[in-house]
């Protein structure tokens, strides 16, 4: 009894601990099958998206499964001991029970998760002088979750259908929500011509048209006053009311029609507009990919950014890979030059013209995330890191990167494509493979981990 109030102090401050984007479901002290029970009872009706398992000191597992026994998340085991190292001399059995034990019960809890057939991860630290490391993965973990409470949440929109031809983009949307819980909005293109017709506040107008021009290096130095630029502020509210409306977090689309009248005007306006969607988070994948829109999605979520990319070609004597797509992108991966605008009289495989936006991600570390299908319609994760390297560019228009990995760029082409992740993937700058492994935990989703 006389450990209790100092287990209780240690509970409320790794709380703290806690980053503040999440929302904490407390299941409180456990020390019982029923208080487990209750515990349980909280998390299924708070549909959690992960649980934390504060490990304070040595307790039986059976505390563990009554709360978790009927969820489908991951259990991460907090192994954190209070103090650095024992004062050995001074140490009796309260003192190594209630500031010194953490190892012990973490392999028996973990045991009886893996029996129950439960997803696990373990981290071990300590609280005397802070200890970053735990700080960092909790936080990893923390973002890894706001995904599956992304998916769980919002919507997928497909405008339109996929690309003519490209079967490795078409999907069983029921099999989607069966499987990532994510919901299939469908719309004809013949909803979106007059999306911006009730968009008349003009003050607004003008304020999205200075947004445009602040994301945007326009070619021909147009200024927000700009006709061209004020009609497509109009499209761009219009697109984020519709995105907010239908609580979407992903848009799927691709137009294949004349592109005549008002159907042209606005297959002008959408790779523009849904970049400036992308860059207030909502991922949006041209020729009608839902799978990519996910993968942008995820890294949106996980790291700010969310870049559309397929393989384009590869210089043998640099040993390269020129990775990069048309169309809309994220300006916030764009860090190497404020992005490009130019008006163009054809688009690479479209019909009609338009405008067409390009982005220039650093030099340095960058990560690709795509996702697949296997025969069985389960779903699964293809992601490599590699280093973007200085260097000319396509002038084509297009969005490219000149990456090189850690294995020669015939090896990684091979191994990659072996993988089968479909012709397209996301991109982010920086490094991000780990959390993308607690993603796909929590998703309970495999993945091929290509390079590192």
């Amino acid at each position: 009894p006389q450990l209790v109030p100092n287990f209780e102090a240690q509970y409320e401050d790794f709380k703290k601990t806690i980053p503040d984007t999440v929302d904490i479901v407390d299941g409180g002290m456990v020390t019982t099958k029923e208080q487990a029970m209750a515990a349980g009872d909280k998390f299924r009706a708070a549909d959690v998206d992960l649980v934390f398992l504060q490990l304070l000191t040595y307790a039986t597992s059976y505390n563990v499964l009554p709360a978790i026994r009927d969820l489908d998340v991951p259990v991460v085991c907090i192994n954190v001991q209070k103090k650095l190292a024992p004062d050995y001399a001074n140490t009796d059995i309260p003192i190594w029970l209630g500031d010194l034990y953490a190892c012990g019960a973490v392999g028996e809890a973990v045991a009886d998760l893996e029996r129950a057939g439960k997803r696990h991860a373990v981290i071990t630290g300590v609280v005397e002088g802070g200890d970053p490391e735990v700080a960092a993965q909790i936080e990893d973990w923390c973002k890894a979750a706001q995904v599956r409470r992304r998916f769980r949440q919002t919507n997928i929109a497909q405008i339109g259908r996929p690309y003519r031809g490209l079967m490795d983009l078409y999907i069983d949307e029921t099999n989607l929500y069966n499987r990532m819980w994510l919901y299939t909005k469908q719309f004809d293109w013949e909803d979106m011509w007059a999306i911006a017709d009730d968009i008349t506040d003009t003050e607004a107008i003008k304020a999205k048209a200075q947004d445009i021009i602040d994301t945007f290096e326009v070619e021909g130095g147009a200024t927000a006053d700009d006709e061209d630029i004020l009609d497509m502020a109009k499209h761009v509210l219009a697109f984020e009311q519709w995105a907010k409306d239908e609580d979407l977090s992903m848009i799927a689309s691709h137009y294949a029609g004349k592109a005549q009248g008002v159907a042209g005007k606005l297959d002008s306006m959408l790779i523009p507009a849904f970049s400036m969607l992308i860059k207030q988070g909502t991922a949006c994948a041209v020729e009608g990919d839902m799978k990519v829109a996910m993968a942008m999605s995820i890294l949106k979520t996980i790291s700010g950014m969310g870049q559309l990319s397929e393989m384009y070609s590869i210089d043998f004597n640099e040993d390269i890979c020129i990775i990069g797509h048309s169309g809309s992108g994220d300006a916030d991966i764009s860090l190497a030059h404020k992005p490009t605008m130019k008006i163009v009289k054809v688009f690479h495989c479209k019909v009609g013209g338009g405008y067409l936006t390009q982005f220039y991600p650093p030099v340095g570390p960058v990560t690709y995330l795509a996702i697949t299908q296997d025969k069985d319609g389960n779903f699964k994760f293809v992601v490599a890191e590699g280093e973007n390297q200085p260097g000319p560019i396509f002038t084509f228009g297009d969005t490219n990167m000149r990456t090189k990995f850690s294995i020669p760029c015939r090896e990684f082409v091979n191994r990659w494509s072996e993988a089968g992740p479909t012709h397209h993937m996301a991109a982010a700058a920086g490094r991000h493979i780990d959390t993308i492994l607690k993603v796909a935990k929590i998703l309970n989703v495999p993945v091929d981990v290509i390079t590192r």
